[in-house]
């Protein structure tokens, strides 16, 4: 019999409100196994003390008829970055190290209203700079399938909790591929929704605090889990229109689980195994390649292509992201925190650069020709697949692998940042020594329900490796 804790989100919700198990029984197996998983993986860094209790009124809620919502009583934690209201948010940083907010971020706001539990806060990169996790108040969360090896990041503690069963759903966020790095060197699914779909305020949107303005035009808040349609169901509750986000659109994600297995039939897919330039580990390359292949070969009624887009050269355009972010970010502010703190590896390469208002003008038009060049690209095509990493999981410890076979490890995830595309990473399969790989999935604009029906029929054909 399966673990309350190993359950599907979706499966753990229903079973809450159908009396199945209590929410009090669900939060005490999540708890449990924290206690025992924890202190190896290292994805936990602040746990609410209040979670019982909150289970128990959970309960109360229901047996009263005063339930609130589909995920009630389902325990979820949050990626430290992330603003959750009475309960500490470090940014993972020493300099934040007792900030306790006063306001939920929006996204967790709407899981709560949905009858979710927090049960913690998941490490991070040091104000999200960087994909790697590890910081100097809590330290490297390690891989779950490989203790070894990184979970990689931003979101590498939301990634680890959910591969290592620590939970079935953790939010985190994406302003360079920082929810699908992690998830594809864990194993497990995730989704960067739309630019603009799911609100953010005050992260990302409220620079009282050095670094929590940063990533503004870049960042999406997104779920990590085991299930495609878990994935929807979170994104059916956080998605929507906020004013508080200067950023947020109207958009309507309700019914994305309803069209999961529409499948592909259809969809005209674009695989670029390397994006013209690109080196990938051999490796990688061959597991992705077969699971495009699986996908074509199963007759689906989809159409698949091998083709590159015409983004231009990668190199320049990792400038243009690198550019961006610094754009976005409180360069003054971020230098003061540098002066007062030891602050990442990362936050000192950006912050000891002479960045120009002329530089930033020309990644700013280079950034504009990026998306005209993808959006033209993309109306003959319904979704682009590449590899969401040019490698597995590396030692821990390392911000990239020592030795690797490309100037840039991820070359893949960033670019959808700039264009604020939807994109996915769903788990294809491991290496020979067990570390996982994953498949990134893009979509147009708002096509996020597309991405999700692809990510199923991926999901469907079985190749994703081992479960908790």
């Amino acid at each position: 019999m399966t673990e309350l804790w190993g359950l599907t989100l979706s499966t753990q919700a229903r079973g809450v409100r159908e009396g199945a198990f209590s929410a009090e029984e669900l939060m005490r197996s999540v708890l449990d196994r924290i206690a025992q998983t924890n202190s190896q993986v290292n994805a936990f860094c602040t746990l609410n003390e209040h979670a019982l209790a909150e289970a128990r009124a959970a309960d109360k809620a229901l047996a009263e008829g005063t339930a609130t919502g589909l995920l009630h009583g389902v325990p979820f934690s949050v990626k430290d970055l992330l603003p959750t209201a009475g309960l500490r948010t470090t940014l993972g940083s020493t300099a934040y190290a007792n900030w306790i907010p006063d306001h939920d971020d929006v996204s967790v706001e709407r899981m709560r209203t949905a009858g979710a539990l927090l049960v913690g806060k998941t490490n991070t990169r040091e104000l999200g700079y960087g994909i790697v996790t590890d910081n100097e108040l809590f330290g490297p969360t390690r891989n779950p399938r490989k203790l070894g090896c990184t979970a990689g990041g931003s979101s590498g503690g939301s990634a680890a909790a959910v591969a290592s069963g620590m939970g079935s759903i953790s939010l985190g966020s994406d302003g360079g591929g920082s929810l699908r790095v992690p998830a594809a060197l864990c194993g497990v699914f995730t989704l960067k929704p739309t630019f603009g779909a799911v609100p953010l305020y005050p992260s990302c949107r409220l620079p009282t605090k050095a670094g929590l303005g940063s990533w503004e035009t870049l960042e999406s808040v997104g779920p990590i889990t085991r299930t495609v349609e878990d994935a929807a169901l979170v994104l059916e509750t956080i998605a929507g229109f906020d004013q508080r986000d200067r950023h947020s659109m109207p958009t309507d994600l309700r019914g994305l689980r309803a069209g999961l297995d529409d499948g592909v039939s259809g969809l005209r897919i674009a695989w670029s195994p390397r994006l013209g330039q690109a080196d990938v580990d051999p490796e990688l390359l061959e597991l992705t390649t077969r699971a495009v292949n699986a996908l074509d070969q199963a007759g689906l009624g989809c159409e698949i292509a091998t083709v590159d887009p015409p983004i231009g050269d990668l190199h320049e355009l990792r400038k243009v992201f690198a550019t961006t972010v610094a754009r976005d970010s409180d360069l003054a502010g971020l230098r003061e925190l540098a002066g007062r703190y030891k602050v990442s590896e990362d936050i000192q390469d950006l912050v000891g650069r002479d960045w120009t208002a002329e530089a930033f003008a020309w990644a700013a038009m280079r950034r504009q020709l990026l998306y005209d060049v993808i959006r033209s690209f993309m109306t003959d095509w319904d979704l682009l697949i590449t590899p969401t990493t040019a490698t597995a999981a590396f030692p821990i410890g390392l911000r990239e692998p020592e030795q690797t076979v490309a100037h840039d490890w991820s070359p893949f995830a960033f670019l959808f940042n700039l264009t604020g595309q939807p994109a996915a990473s769903v788990p294809i399969g491991t290496t020979t020594d067990g570390r996982p790989v994953g498949l990134q999935i893009v979509g147009r604009r708002l096509a996020d329900a597309t991405v999700l029906r692809a990510a199923r029929a991926f999901e469907l054909l079985g190749m994703n490796g081992p479960n908790v």
